[in-house]
C-alpha cells in the first residue's frame, strides 16, 4: 500500500465512522438505525467511535492486507489513523 492510498483510506474510515458514530445520514437513515437498535449491545457499539472505526477499517485491511500480519497491521493502522483524526478535529480534544 503507498503513502497515498493509506491517507485515502483513513479518510474514508473515518466519514464512515463519524457518520455512523455522530451523525443522522441523510433522511436521517443513521439515526433510524440508531434508534431501532436501541440501547442494547448493537446499539451502544453504534455510540462508540472507536469501536465503530475498528468495524470500519476491517473490509479496507481484508482488501489490502496479503498475509495474515499485514491484514492485522492494517486494520489497526486505518483504525488508529480515524481515531487521530477524530481526536485532532473534536473541539475539545476528548473521545465522546
Amino acid at each position: 500500500m503507498v503513502p497515498f492510498q493509506f491517507i485515502v483510506i483513513v479518510l474514508a474510515t473515518w466519514r464512515i465512522t463519524h457518520l455512523i458514530q455522530a451523525e443522522d445520514g441523510p433522511w436521517d437513515i443513521v439515526f433510524k438505525i440508531r434508534k431501532a437498535l436501541g440501547n442494547g449491545f448493537w446499539g451502544s457499539l453504534m455510540d462508540c467511535f472507536y469501536c465503530v472505526s475498528i468495524w470500519v477499517s476491517l473490509p479496507f485491511a481484508i482488501i489490502y492486507g496479503k498475509t495474515i500480519l499485514n491484514f492485522f497491521i492494517y486494520w489497526m493502522a486505518i483504525s488508529g489513523g480515524a481515531i487521530l483524526l477524530q481526536k485532532i478535529s473534536s473541539k475539545d480534544g476528548q473521545m465522546k
